[in-house]
């Protein structure tokens, strides 16, 4: 098919320059080219909108096969920022907003210019905008009619205002915080890296949401940011969307670094490393739920009910970059902080601070401390450091204090693993074989991405390495160079600037 495409390609091209050249007269004077509207003149806009999505679309589908590439800013330190968080450029002209990676919810929205209650500037430093759909000349408000919103409204995700006819939603999260607004659908700008050489400029039609009221923590300045990037299964998920329309594979990866200012690596795509050890989503779950079988210390098993970790209701064990901390169930925390702590040297003082368990010491965390391995399904292992438990919490009595980082809950409730001990990992979200995988890694370095899971074929971009050795990919990036250069000529022949 890709060498149908290409054939197709340059045969438009010779066309091209046959009428160009048939455009000059004998003597050498270059006509103007007599240009007529296709649709008439007083079409309603909304049809034009409708017709140039279409068409993007079909474009986008034709032209895919690449990884998109998302900075990312933050920490995991809840002392410091607390959270991590990448850049979306949303309408016609793009509209730049901050937005929190959240892996434990599903949809992409920002605040829109009607919210009163939202926050107006940040203590992150960032500056906080506004969604103004007025100024965006692709912007479309979702009606209740509209199908997406029948079909989301069966799962809980949407409401239908009947007042206005407009999809709405609110949303609740675990902290208690929440948000509400309208369901939209304009276009996301974003770099899609075809090779080490290649970013193309791309966008795409999604759906997302306009927030006008913002509660809890969500109001707090201090953390504020535009918005929420779900990346959860969902269909209304960004990763959905764009995969089912074939632009990006369904799979997506991060790398999140925890030492000094942070930052790290978002890709939509799968990062290749021969160390990641994978094991199985649980499934038809709404988060990314594992089977966690058991914790070790310094390699022993510790006596902890299996029946603890069962996914049922509430229960079970997710991943989830939205939590700054992580959750362990009263039954598995219990012999853990024992384990710990019994198997400190002597130098090293237990105390309780605020309920917490915490520790003094004098000397360097790896040096004291023991490692602490979570076992999931499949035989796969997460090894933790210290630094992957514990939480500095500044000096006590002349020593340094650190603190668990796991905080306790309810046997009824939910193990939850987030930035304490996702950071400097290789975290890959395999969504078509419905597996995770990670490896512990510098997030600094570069990393491999593959651009379709599974097959030899990588890309790079910044802190992305390349290599290839798919003809196919090759035919399919010379298609597009060509592409490009085709229409950069015909643009320049309109213009009169080129002559053949």
């Amino acid at each position: 098919m890709a060498g149908r495409v290409f054939y197709v390609v340059a045969a438009a091209a010779v066309a091209l320059a046959a009428a160009a050249s048939a455009s000059t007269d004998a003597v050498g004077f270059r006509r103007v080219l007599s240009l007529e509207r296709a649709f008439p003149v007083k079409e309603d806009l909304e049809v034009s909108k409708a017709r140039d999505r279409a068409r993007r679309g079909r474009m986008l589908q034709s032209y895919s096969s690449g990884i998109v590439d998302f900075t990312v800013d933050g920490t995991s330190d809840p002392y410091a920022v607390g959270l991590y968080y990448t850049k979306v450029r949303l309408g016609s002209p793009p509209q730049e907003f901050n937005v929190q990676i959240d892996t434990g919810s599903d949809i992409l929205w920002v605040t829109c210019s009607s919210c009163n209650d939202c926050p107006q500037n940040s203590g992150l430093g960032i500056p906080l905008n506004f969604f103004n759909g007025a100024s965006s000349s692709t912007f479309s408000p979702m009606s209740c009619s509209d199908s997406i919103c029948a079909s989301i409204v069966q799962t809980a995700s949407a409401e239908c205002n009947s007042g206005s006819n407009q999809c709405a939603y609110s949303f609740k999260y675990g902290d208690g915080s929440g948000t509400s607004g309208l369901y939209v659908s304009d276009m996301l700008y974003f770099d899609t890296v075809m090779d080490a050489s290649l970013i193309v400029n791309s966008s795409a039609p999604i759906v997302f949401g306009c927030s006008t009221s913002l509660f809890g923590d969500l109001t707090d300045s201090d953390r504020a940011v535009d918005g929420i990037f779900g990346f959860g299964q969902n269909g209304l998920s960004v990763i959905s969307q764009l995969s089912s329309s074939r632009i990006t594979p369904k799979v997506f990866s991060h790398c999140l670094k925890g030492e000094g200012s942070g930052g790290g690596i978002l890709v939509l795509g799968e990062i290749m490393d021969p160390r990641i050890v994978y094991t199985p989503l649980v499934p038809s779950q709404p988060h990314y739920n594992l089977h966690l079988q058991s914790i070790a210390v310094n390699g022993q098993l510790l006596p902890i009910d299996q029946g603890l970790f069962t996914t049922s209701g509430n229960r079970g064990t997710i991943i989830d970059s939205g939590t700054t901390l992580a959750y362990l169930v009263e039954g598995a925390y219990d012999p853990l902080v024992a384990a710990i702590t019994g198997s400190i040297s002597p130098s090293v003082r237990p105390i309780t601070s605020k309920g917490n368990q915490c520790y003094l010491l004098s000397t360097g965390l790896a040096e004291v401390f023991p490692g602490v391995s979570f076992n999931f399904a499949g035989g796969a292992s997460m090894v933790l450091r210290p630094i992957d438990y514990l939480v500095h919490m500044g000096f006590a009595d002349g020593a340094t204090m650190w603190c668990m980082g796991f905080l306790k809950v309810p046997n009824q409730g939910t193990t939850i693993l987030g930035d304490l001990v996702l950071k400097d990992k290789i975290f890959v979200y395999d969504l078509v074989h419905q597996r995770i995988g990670w490896a512990d890694y510098d997030c600094a370095l570069s990393v491999n991405v593959s651009i379709t899971s599974g097959k030899d074929e990588y890309v790079s971009a910044g802190q992305l390495s390349v290599s290839s050795s798919s003809s196919t990919g090759e035919i399919f990036k010379a298609m597009h160079r060509y592409y490009c250069v085709l229409v950069l000529v015909l643009h320049l022949l309109l213009l009169g600037i080129l002559s053949l």
